[in-house]
């Protein structure tokens, strides 16, 4: 076991909120390993990287000696998860339930160690539960309480629909948690309330209550809204290596930095350092390259990671441009606002385009995009820029001193 610092640094890494720390604490005490698990709906045959925020915390436990239970919802898919729907999400088929379940499990071993992971399907004990034991199962809460849970009361204050099988969800959710006899269980933070189901409903049962780690929702590639396929802001773990590169790259220099926290597996100084030499002038498309590269060797390989990087190079910074690109050279001091190039090197008619169009997400520079209006190019360098899919120029900047 690591030491006891060293093991709530690496508790504590990226988390929102632990409930209770001082049961966590007790639990940790007892020098045995713990049950920790996570559920995750087989709702796409893909995982992308928004999963696996969970299942890094889920490895950060293996390395700690603790025993994780990998829960595919094979049961609760059919039910279909309500949490941050303000729409009645639709059943998943027994059909793709079942073919989605396969490739998850093929899939989350990139992350975990298969030898000390239990992979379960609630399944199991779900459709044994039987009708009896749902509705038993289902006089354990009140509509009052269900309708205490934040997407429920909107629904329910809008006048708009809500099954009733949806509230089956978070007590299916709690089930689980006394059917694995959970010590600790990971979400979303969306998925509070039913974590504290499972807690609620082991209790009644005898069993001590499961700690509750909460873990943000990652941001997609918008950098507003979560990462969802159905959004097409994803980034799937079995994407090809280059495709894989390129999206990580097209990440805005501000989001870079939560993936890093939420992602990489380096230490937190080593980040600190990152975020420092940033700050200090580095360019943080080479500190965001370092990121790409270890996230696709993760998923991939170094190899792979290698190729991807020198196809992203070239692609992106000598390749995949007109046959003629305008070139302008722009005299300036030490420095140029990114608007104004825009504009200088003719690229739009007038800077307020200009940063209309980088607010957009329509600017990139050197293949990367570049949405903060207030960058700065610098004297004695060389950049490709390009606004939409149209408009090019390299351009080089000059000092007027």
């Amino acid at each position: 076991m690591a030491q006891h610092k060293d093991t709530w640094d690496l508790i504590r890494r990226g988390t929102e909120e632990i409930l209770l720390e001082s049961d966590l604490e007790k639990k940790l005490n007892k020098n045995v390993p713990l049950r920790v698990k996570a559920g995750f709906d087989p709702t796409a045959p893909d995982l992308h990287l928004g999963h696996t925020v969970l299942i890094n915390k889920l490895r950060h436990f293996q390395e700690l000696g603790h025993h994780v239970m990998f829960l595919i919802g094979d049961f609760t898919g059919l039910i279909g998860d309500p949490s941050g729907r303000n729409v009645t999400r639709k059943p998943l088929t027994r059909e793709d339930i079942e073919a989605n379940a396969r490739t998850y499990r093929e899939q989350v071993f990139k992350i975990l160690d298969p030898d000390r992971t239990e992979v379960c399907f609630n399944s199991s004990w779900g459709v044994e539960l039987g009708s009896i034991g749902m509705i038993k199962l289902a006089s354990r809460y009140t509509v009052a309480r269900m309708l205490e849970r934040d997407d429920f009361k909107k629904r329910f204050a809008a006048n708009e629909p809500i099954s009733i099988h949806e509230f089956l969800y978070p007590l299916m959710q709690g089930y689980d948690s006394v059917a694995m006899r959970a010590d600790v269980e990971l979400g979303g933070t969306d998925q509070k309330f039913n974590l504290l189901v499972g807690r609620e409903l082991q209790k009644e049962n005898g069993q001590e209550p499961q700690v509750i780690i909460t873990m943000p929702i990652l941001e997609g590639l918008d950098g507003v809204q979560k990462m969802s396929k159905s959004l097409g802001n994803y980034i799937a773990i079995n994407e090809k290596p280059d495709e894989m590169y390129g999206k990580l790259m097209s990440v805005s220099d501000d989001l870079m930095w939560r993936y890093f926290e939420l992602l990489s597996f380096r230490p937190l100084q080593e980040i600190a350092q990152y975020r420092e030499s940033v700050s200090k002038g580095a360019n943080p498309r080479d500190i965001k390259m370092l990121l790409a590269d270890e996230i696709v060797s993760r998923f991939h390989n170094s190899k792979a990671a290698f190729a991807a990087r020198e196809e992203f190079i070239n692609r992106f910074r000598h390749g995949n441009l007109p046959d003629y690109l305008p070139e302008s050279v722009l005299a300036c001091d030490e420095s140029l606002w990114i608007a104004k190039a825009i504009k200088q090197a003719g690229l739009t008619g007038s800077t307020s385009e200009a940063i209309k169009m980088l607010e957009s997400g329509a600017v990139r520079i050197d293949g990367v995009k570049v949405t903060d209006k207030e960058t700065q190019l610098q004297t004695g360098s060389t950049y490709v820029i390009a606004v939409g899919k149209r408009k090019f120029a390299k351009v080089t900047l000059r000092s007027t001193n």
